[in-house]
């Protein structure tokens, strides 16, 4: 089991969490390019069922990080953190193993396949008095929280609803191994859907009931790209989902997730208010401009930037997770495991709702996340400082 929040172990202040990472795929880039520049994270291992992959990635990170196997890894005692970037099929697996082996664990988004999967992972966590915490973190940037602030400060008045729109014709035309994006499991609200109801539920609080409805376009896909290229691969999910998000606080979210569409003009994401209108920036990018119409103006003006971490990128979760567990207090980490079990139930039970055609009550609650302010993580490791 891991060592107690806030002893000279893992997370104490002034102490880097040691970080192995479980799968070396495409997304590992974006994390070691975040961790080169966060002190409170240190990269010490990295596994996949690939070795080859693994040890390209521990040669090119460097700084003596080892490549080892994925039990070698879940038992190394110096590995304070799993960092699980396996497929969503097998995030639940990976995780209870590092789990049971007393380590904490951030993932990926799904936080797992299933709700059922989802809290056998939260309850295990528990039992075992370690954290979880999951992806998505671009909650964490400046983009979502300068929008976040906005609202907290009354700039639109009372939130009365909110849009969110996601189209892509689709991740076959250049993903070499799109397969899992259209079995059960995949699909468009599974595989963007966490982005965009985390920051829902970070703009206007936690769901409490949906409405959905579904369908697909095409029985088939072909790949657009890599060695498989011009491969028909079947389709036996639904790609697009839409429904209405009935939040707590009686706003009302229309969400948009599409495989079959296009393209959209629009913001990723609207919230409307009684006093004006708030453009946010994409939910899939840390960053980005959000932008105001008030109620009698003539014209939207940008929003000077607020709140949130300055030039984050993925795995600023796992150092805003670290610092969770400096601290010594025994709190949810702001892209923490709780939030990504309800983003999971919301979606799942959207799903259910398009299936029977009726509303669907969100059995699952989680707090608003804590607000950030504005600073720049990486600016502490110049000032040589790990304090929180």
């Amino acid at each position: 089991m891991g060592k107690p929040v806030g002893t000279e172990g893992p997370g104490a202040v002034g102490t880097p969490l040691n970080i192995g990472i479980v799968g070396c795929g495409k997304i590992v880039g974006q994390y070691l390019e975040s961790f080169r520049r966060l002190p409170d994270v240190r990269l010490v291992a990295v596994a996949d069922i690939d070795a080859s992959r693994a040890q390209d990635v521990a040669r090119e990170y460097g700084d003596g990080v080892r490549a080892l196997g994925v039990d070698e890894l879940l038992a190394a005692g110096d590995v304070d953190l799993v960092l699980n970037l396996t497929v969503p099929a097998a995030h639940a697996e990976v995780a209870l193993a590092a789990i049971a082996a007393g380590k904490h664990v951030y993932g990926e988004k799904p936080l797992a396949a299933t709700t059922r999967e989802a809290r056998e992972v939260l309850e295990a966590a528990r039992e075992a008095g370690v954290v979880v915490g999951c992806a998505p973190d671009t909650v964490l940037g400046t983009g979502i929280q300068t929008a976040r602030k906005a609202i907290d400060d009354g700039l639109i008045g009372e939130p009365v609803a909110a849009t969110a729109t996601m189209v892509t014709p689709g991740h076959e035309r250049w993903h070499p191994n799109p397969d899992f994006y259209y079995v059960p499991g995949g699909g468009p609200l599974l595989d963007m859907g966490p982005y965009y109801v985390s920051a829902l539920v970070t703009l206007l609080g936690p769901v409490a009931s949906v409405i959905g409805a579904a369908s697909h376009t095409r029985a088939e896909r072909v790949i657009g790209s890599g060695q498989r290229a011009g491969e028909r691969i079947p389709v036996t999910t639904d790609t697009h989902v839409t429904g209405v998000l009935v939040h707590e606080s009686g706003a009302l979210s229309t969400l948009v997730m599409s495989f079959d569409a296009v393209k959209t003009k629009s913001p990723n994401i609207e919230v409307h208010g009684s006093l004006g209108t708030l453009a946010v920036p994409d939910p899939n990018h840390f960053d980005g401009d959000t932008q105001l119409f008030r109620l009698g103006g003539d014209d939207w003006e940008t929003l000077d930037t607020t709140a949130g971490y300055l030039d984050s990128g993925r795995g600023y979760g796992i150092a805003d997770l670290a610092r969770t567990l400096a601290g010594g207090a025994v709190e949810e980490p702001r892209a923490g495991g709780t939030l990504a079990y309800h983003a999971l139930d919301v979606m799942e039970s959207l799903l259910e709702s398009a299936r029977t055609g009726r509303a669907v009550q969100v059995t699952s609650r989680a707090e608003r996340p804590r607000a950030v302010v504005l600073e720049d993580l990486a600016d502490r490791a110049r000032e040589g400082s790990l304090s929180a």
